[in-house]
């Protein structure tokens, strides 16, 4: 299980960002408070969605990861311009940061999103509005035991045999080791389902 638990220390950058980046997540103009991770933290997607506490120089924002840094070393977070403008001033171009992975301040139940192209022969689901990251997904088989489905740099989890026509038994772990279980999830090419429920608020690391 991936941990990002107590306080990190690295440098703030900033770029323009629309809400879209590696993480597959498509442009949020109404929701510019994210940022892209450095490549090392980024850890394959996995704090893809999730949400980070950042202190800065004049301030601290809480911003949502939908993006990889490439460049960024390890510690460093690439502000969007707004997210940037709350800790210190945008002509300082870099500053010296401390932040920590937090609960999302989000409503409503995670959803699972079928990447384009998605069939009973390929199949790929992203979690969207979660609370907290997502460490696994997993479905539940014909013989009643759950398959971890493998989980892109992209942040699709994807079973390269597809997963039948549905519907679907998931289970998702969060980072935290909370856990949640949705049946009947239909197939939806290139469309969100809705689950039951979302992650408790988990108190700050």
């Amino acid at each position: 299980m991936s941990t990002f638990s107590g306080a990190f220390t690295g440098e703030g950058t900033y770029y323009a960002a629309d809400g879209t980046g590696n993480c597959s997540f498509e442009a949020s103009p109404e929701d510019l408070w994210v940022a892209a991770m450095n490549a090392e933290d980024y850890a394959d997607s996995a704090l893809c969605g999730a949400c980070l506490e950042v202190e800065g120089p004049r301030g601290m924002v809480t911003v949502r990861v939908v993006d990889q840094c490439p460049e960024c070393a390890v510690g460093d977070v690439d502000l969007s311009r707004e997210a940037f403008s709350e800790i210190a001033d945008l002509e300082a171009g870099r500053v010296p940061i401390s932040w920590k992975v937090v609960s999302c301040s989000i409503e409503g139940p995670i959803a699972y999103h079928f990447k384009e192209g998605s069939s009973q022969w390929w199949t790929a689901v992203q979690i969207r509005n979660h609370r907290n990251p997502i460490d696994r997904l997993e479905v539940l088989g014909s013989d009643g035991a759950y398959v971890e489905l493998e989980r892109e740099d992209y942040n699709y989890f994807v079973a390269e045999a597809g997963l039948g026509t549905g519907a679907y038994s998931f289970r998702v772990t969060d980072q935290w080791g909370y856990r949640l279980r949705d049946a009947a999830i239909a197939l939806s090419e290139n469309g969100s389902v809705d689950g039951e429920a979302n992650f408790p608020e988990c108190p700050q690391r």
